[in-house]
This record gives C-alpha cells, structure tokens and sequence, in this order.
C-alpha cells in the first residue's frame, strides 16, 4: 500500500514543491493526498491545484481559541487517515494535544543548525552571533518548539557581507535536498524512535541528525 502524506504550509510552498518534484519521480516513498493552509491565497495551495492534489483551508483567523484551531485541523488530517504528516512553512505554533495525537508522524524543517535558534529570525541571530555557518535541520515534532529529534542536518558557511537574505536563499537551496530524503527515509522505515534515542538503519543518530553531504 502506498504511503500517504499530509502537507501542511502557510505560504509559498517552495518547500512542498520540492517534496512534490520527489514524488514525482518516485523518489518520496509515498503520495501527497491531501496540502492544508492556515492562510487563504497561500502560494502552496495553487501549486497542489496546479498537480492535482487535493487541498484544504482551515484559516485559523475564524477561531478564537489555538485549541479549537487544532482541533479541526486535526479532523480535516485524519480524513486521510496519513503515514506522514509534513510541515512545509506552516506557520503555526501546535498545542500539545494536537502533537500527542500524531507523535512519531510529524516531520518539521527548521532553517537553523538545531539547537542553535529556535524560533523566528534564525538568519539574523546567525549573523549577529558571528557565526561561521548556518543551516537547516529535518527534525520530527514535539511539545517542545522546535525541540524534537533530529532527522538530518544540512550546513551553510556564512560568507563575509552576507546579509540574512542572502543567507536565508542558500539556506533554502538546501533545505530543498535535505527534506525529501528526510520523509523518504520516514516512509521507508530507515528511521526509528526508541526511548528517546532516533535510528537510521539500527544505527543512533547523533542528537543533531545525519549531517548531510552533497550526492549523499
């Protein structure tokens, strides 16, 4: 049986669509069935429209409470009944009860060399820290923000001058390659959480995931 993904992203999608192109050549280890915003007019959603996938708006302004939010959220995911359940740019902080019902199933990218910078504004407090390097980080999701096992790692040197948007487009140009292995290797079993501890192919990872290198 093939392995369904749930996308959830707020905005541009660029992420998505690189998940996307994966599946695409059957290199994903599943099918996207269903891409969910929080935000109407999201540049993901006419991406998904664009290739056929099924798509869904729960605009979290039309609740008053973050539970209630999730709770829908929630029900509109399990529809699908997903394997995976993807964080693309959503933009949205999860309550607690929301992680618990899908631990182990949420995968989350996270545009800092984890735990450096979690949070928002990663590239500048980069910058300003005077960092040599910066990066993403593939991690699975937690109550803890962005404070969940790592999955796999990609570095960026940061170059003299750099300013956080030029920081932030090479950052991006990884997190592209990193991501869809990281849901590959979800799908395909590589990966596996044990009292705490993550393996891939019964080996532990270190507590900042694989560190990934080019044509890895």
């Amino acid at each position: 049986m093939t392995q369904r993904i749930v996308v959830l992203l707020s905005g541009r999608g660029s992420n998505f669509q690189s998940l996307l192109n994966a599946s695409l050549t059957d290199q994903l280890g599943g099918s996207i069935d269903l891409v969910i915003s929080n935000r109407p007019g999201a540049g993901g959603l006419a991406i998904a429209n664009s290739a056929g996938i099924d798509t869904a708006l729960v605009d979290h302004q039309a609740y008053t409470t973050r539970d209630a939010f999730d709770a829908d959220l929630a029900g509109v995911i399990n529809s699908v009944s997903p394997d995976l359940i993807v964080l693309a740019g959503f933009m949205r902080i999860l309550t607690l009860p929301f992680v618990s019902q899908f631990a182990g199933r949420l995968l989350n990218i996270h545009p800092s060399l984890l735990p450096l910078y979690p949070g928002l504004n990663t590239h500048q407090r980069a910058l300003d820290n005077g960092d040599t390097h910066a990066g993403a980080t593939v991690h699975y999701v937690t109550g803890e923000l962005d404070g969940g096992p790592s999955v796999i790692q990609a570095k960026v040197p940061i170059e003299s001058g750099d300013t956080k948007e030029q920081l932030a487009a090479r950052i991006l140009h990884v997190e592209h390659q990193i991501y869809p292995k990281a849901v590959n290797w979800h799908l395909t079993g590589r990966l596996a959480l044990q009292d705490g501890v993550l393996y891939k192919d019964a080996v532990p990872l270190p507590a900042t995931g694989e560190i990934w290198q080019d044509r890895q």
